[in-house]
């Protein structure tokens, strides 16, 4: 059985930077790549499941993703950590989108393409969207981060405590992840 930690990028992984295209505007969030680490030393696969709907609207290229998601994995690599995938909706909310969060069928994709148990493993996000995707999907928990938005969806629209956990950022998530019983 192969477990997995499915995470946001925008606002979770890196600063949210409103629509992020210059991966020299790329910042981890402090103590990410460390978390990551530990998880994978723990035995997860790590996946990133990202809207860029700034693609659909024109604000940026596909091109331009690319190389912003090149510049996470070299500062996660800096770090310890790998990504097994970057799972990518490019298309704006009105588009129809196969894997725009809250679908999720990117977590799915992951299930067939690489065994993972979807039940024993973890969606963490900073949006009410990425915890939906998660439980969508049937994941053990879905995390809700308060960096980038979660502050703030947290104060508007509370999550249910039996729904959801909410953290400070991945590393605290990560430290919950790592103390839940296998």
């Amino acid at each position: 059985m192969k477990r997995a930690v499915f995470l946001d990028r925008d606002g979770t992984l890196n600063v949210e930077r409103g629509y992020l295209s210059r991966p020299e505007d790329l910042v981890l969030v402090p103590g990410t790549g460390g978390a990551l680490h530990r998880l994978q030393q723990a035995g997860y696969l790590l996946f990133v499941v990202t809207n860029q709907s700034g693609i659909g609207r024109g604000y940026y290229t596909e091109a331009d993703m690319q190389r912003v998601n090149a510049r996470l994995c070299e500062a996660l690599a800096a770090e310890g950590a790998a990504l097994e995938k970057i799972y990518y909706a490019p298309e704006a909310p009105e588009e129809p989108s196969r894997g725009r969060k809250p679908s999720p069928s990117f977590l799915f994709d992951a299930r067939d393409e690489f065994g993972v148990e979807l039940g024993a493993s973890y969606m963490v996000g900073d949006k009410l969207a990425d915890l939906e995707c998660g439980w969508n999907a049937g994941v053990r928990a879905s995390i809700l981060v308060r960096t980038g938005y979660g502050a703030a969806v947290e104060q508007s629209h509370p999550p249910s405590p039996s729904r959801a956990i909410v953290v400070d950022d991945v590393a605290a998530a990560a430290v919950w992840i790592l103390e839940q019983p296998s």
